[in-house]
């Protein structure tokens, strides 16, 4: 009876590691809009990590993780110069990719080859992707790997500038020669939990792409993605969903790195996409002195609006994927209305929000 008892407990238990295995296998999607008819939003993470450098996992947990959390496209950055696993994993630069591929492909995940060139800070840490020999990357000289990192056609971005401090993660005269070589082609701003305003500044004044990124090294347990628990990510605007699309679209810096609660992006990416976001429906009720309209939030990002003109709520908190009644006085009812409003959590420069304007048409 004992026996039968225990195998039956054991049986269970297989079941529920089985229907476990199923359950993180379901991907649930990140919906974000479209910027417009001709840019797809894709959802990206550009620096992760393997037990080929000194991450915890095996490379195809990287494409299983990415799949359930609804990625779209990812690179493995393993580090080139940095293996305290080498005595047990052998040095492959171009191992983790062919490792990752064929899980990619039937995942239908673009794997972006990639590597992260390892240096003391200053001046600190680079990724570069879309490369197409890592080996070649692994030189003592810092500006002979940038050198053949371009001409591989590479795009490369300075990683988690002030991860050591402000003062270790200024720009430098490497970070000047890269960017005068035209071998800089993005920052890092957003790592981790942790974003670099310095870096952001940095970005801004040199018109570098800005980089989002998880820099995951442990197994990614989480089943989902949501809005209040997510990795730090690039959102790219891309004409086409294929590597070739996700680096044009960098080349050109149409992107915005989804940290936090927040989307940060420059003023003409983040202003267009603001207005796919956010669907400001017309009044469905007009009172003596009030009008009332639903605002819809098409993102995954809570939309929090401060009101900077004379007309509307103080605040407004429109959830991820959600639909607020809001109440707006005004003495002409059935007039169109202007709303003057700054969208906190979505920042077009350091320390500054997208300033908007919310139309509601007069009544008919």
């Amino acid at each position: 009876m004992l026996r039968i008892r225990h195998a039956v407990v054991g049986l269970c238990l297989v079941i529920a590691l089985g229907i476990a295995a199923i359950a993180q296998n379901v991907r649930y999607e990140i919906p974000f809009p479209s910027l417009d008819a001709e840019h797809q939003t894709l959802v990206c993470d550009f620096h992760m990590h393997t037990v080929f450098s000194d991450g915890s996992v095996w490379p195809p947990v990287r494409i299983d993780e990415a799949w359930r959390l609804g990625l779209h496209a990812l690179s493995i950055t393993d580090h080139i110069e940095y293996q305290p696993h080498k005595d047990d994993v052998p040095t492959k630069h171009e191992r983790p990719y062919e490792l990752a591929f064929g899980a990619a492909r039937t995942h239908n995940l673009i794997l972006i080859k990639g590597a992260e060139i390892t240096r003391d800070t200053p001046p600190g840490h680079f990724n570069a992707i879309f490369l197409t020999d890592i080996a070649a990357l692994d030189h003592p000289d810092l500006m002979e790997v940038m050198r053949r990192a371009n001409e591989q056609g590479a795009f490369v971005f300075w990683n988690h500038p002030g991860w050591k401090g402000p003062e270790l993660g200024r720009w430098g005269d490497v970070q000047q020669s890269l960017f005068e070589k035209g071998w800089l082609h993005g920052i890092e701003i957003a790592n981790g939990d942790t974003y670099y305003l310095e870096g952001h500044q940095y970005a801004m004044e040199k018109n570098l792409t800005l980089i989002g990124n998880s820099d995951i090294h442990r197994p990614d347990l989480d089943d989902r993605t949501t809005p209040e628990r997510h990795r730090t990510m690039t959102l790219v605007f891309a004409k086409e969903r294929t590597a070739e699309g996700i680096k044009e679209a960098l080349q050109n810096r149409r992107t915005a790195v989804w940290f936090g609660n927040q989307l940060i992006a420059r003023r003409e990416i983040l202003e267009p996409f603001f207005y796919r976001c956010l669907v400001v429906e017309p009044p469905h009720v007009r009172g003596r002195d009030v009008v009332w309209a639903i605002f819809r939030n098409q993102s995954y990002v809570d939309i929090v609006l401060e009101r900077t003109g004379p007309v509307g709520p103080a605040s407004i908190v429109v959830p991820a994927q959600g639909a607020v009644v809001v109440r707006i006085g005004t003495p002409q009812p059935k007039a169109a209305l202007e709303l003057v409003y700054k969208v906190v959590n979505f920042i077009i420069e350091p320390n500054v929000s997208l300033p908007v304007t919310l139309t509601l048409p007069g009544a008919q």
